[in-house]
């Protein structure tokens, strides 16, 4: 079973300000020479490697839900300039809409289990998939999705 992280998409208002950032990343990538992955520079070393690129993916609180996932490519370890280690998480270009989970604030990331993961958007029948994404939100916070 794949391990997963989760960590606050912080200056995201939408999932629409996420898919540009990664757009953004991809073509200044690929003008490069380089595939078109994101990635995401973090100072913690997730402990749990074999396991989060087991089909692992980073999970994106925007807004104070969960509402979409990157999948994990790699994690490359690296020092920066002050000698300071930290780590890349190398990302697919794919955003891919969860159903919605409320989450408080916290710092850095956490580890999250595949069976406390929020399911694909597009694997929900009848949970609402076609439904605007504020009218989601409340019905989520009112506990109905």
């Amino acid at each position: 079973m794949s391990l997963h992280l989760i960590k606050l998409c912080v200056g995201a208002e939408s999932i629409e300000d996420l898919r540009d950032w990664v757009s953004r990343k991809a073509l200044t990538a690929i003008a490069a020479g380089l595939e078109p992955h994101s990635f995401h520079t973090t100072r913690m070393v997730p402990k749990r490697m074999d396991e989060l690129l087991d089909g692992g993916s980073l999970y994106w609180v925007i807004k104070g839900q969960v509402q979409a996932r990157q999948p994990l490519i790699s994690i490359e370890t690296f020092t920066d300039g002050e000698g300071i280690g930290r780590c890349n998480l190398i990302l697919g270009p794919e955003v891919v809409e969860t159903e919605l989970q409320p989450r408080r604030a916290f710092q850095g990331w956490r580890y999250l289990k595949a069976n406390e993961a929020p399911r694909d958007l597009a694997s929900l029948s009848g949970g609402g998939a076609d439904m605007p994404l504020e009218l989601r939100r409340e019905l989520a916070e009112l506990g109905l999705l």
